[in-house]
């Protein structure tokens, strides 16, 4: 036992000596690889320049003609024409990708369609509203979520088109206003004859049974004011009134208290009942920053004088495997 220690101790010390000398040699192998770099970028510092202005030159051009701006229309579809919207911006999608320009122009009305390069649609996901005072919705986000990721869940196509509102955003190439981009593109996806129907009807109906609630709550306040002086009257005569549950006294004021909350979610509805594809708000002219957009400028003369270095170092390398051919030749 004795005899073994002092070899390990040994072999350990030849390890730790050779790892310290890989370390000082990979070290001194960077040192002089930067003095390398260095003297490569003095020595040629004139093209190295040239290459920077030219690459921020070329890359502020490109900038300046690639331009995109990205545009949002918050929509909400009434009358369950969501599945319509949807296959509406598909449809607009897939004849932007095949550059058709004469239906974007004919059809939908947008006057400069080749300036559209992109359009989709996606739901604002509203979880809480989605599931507020809705138990059936609720059970079945439960149960979908036994068997997957919730937030994959709440944005599947299936879930995401039962959100209220949702989001039509669309690139373009250059800037421009409502009337160009955002008022046809509506107009599309309003022109319907048969949800045009459907939004008359529902808007008459709407509009009625807020004149009947109206009525109904005349005549409960009419009820409880006519209760109300009986009470009074009878209190004047220092009688006792006594009336049972039966009355379904509790029952009218509980109907009357419905009646006005459903009032004012109908009142609500007949802002956004005037059309199938609600508009609710629109961001036009967002220039977009994603991806190259506005950063030529900076990564063409990094990517020249990457080339560059290449391109020496292929040289280097050609003439050095060149030399080592000749040599071979001349023994």
């Amino acid at each position: 036992m004795s005899t073994k220690v002092p070899q390990n101790i040994e072999d350990q010390e030849i390890d730790l000596v050779q790892i310290s000398k890989k370390i000082s040699n990979f070290l001194d192998r960077v040192n002089s690889s930067i003095f390398r770099s260095i003297q490569f970028f003095l020595r040629n510092w004139i093209i190295v320049l040239v290459l920077i202005v030219t690459g921020f030159a070329i890359g502020w051009y490109l900038d300046t003609i690639r331009k995109s701006y990205s545009n949002q229309i918050i929509v909400e579809p009434n009358f369950e024409s969501v599945d319509y919207l949807y296959s509406k911006i598909d449809l607009m999608q897939s004849k932007v990708i095949s550059n058709d320009t004469a239906f974007l122009k004919t059809v939908v009305g947008i006057k400069k369609p080749k300036l559209i390069k992109k359009i989709q649609i996606r739901p604002i996901v509203e979880a809480y509203k989605f599931v507020e005072n809705k138990e059936r919705n609720f059970q079945l986000l439960e149960l979908m979520a036994e068997n997957g990721d919730i937030n994959k869940i709440l944005v599947d196509t299936l879930t995401s088109k039962n959100y209220r509102y949702h989001t039509i955003s669309f690139i373009t190439s250059e800037g421009g206003n409502d009337k160009e981009f955002a008022v046809p593109i509506l107009d599309f996806l309003n022109n319907s004859e048969y949800f045009n129907t459907i939004q008359q009807i529902e808007f008459k109906n709407l509009q009625t049974s807020i004149v009947q609630n109206d009525s109904i709550v005349k005549q409960i306040n009419t009820v409880l004011s006519n209760f109300s002086s009986v009470t009074k009257g009878a209190q004047k005569n220092d009688k006792l009134v006594y009336y049972n549950e039966n009355t379904q006294l509790n029952d009218l004021i509980k109907t009357k208290q419905a009646l006005i909350e459903e009032q004012g979610r109908n009142r609500l509805k007949l802002i956004s009942y005037n059309k199938t594809i609600k508009e609710i708000s629109s961001t036009i002219n967002v220039e977009s920053k994603k991806s190259l957009n506005s950063k030529l400028k900076f990564y063409l003369p990094i990517l020249f004088i990457l080339l560059f270095m290449l391109l020496n170092s292929f040289k280097a390398f050609y003439r050095k495997q060149l030399l080592l051919v000749e040599n071979e030749k001349n023994k």
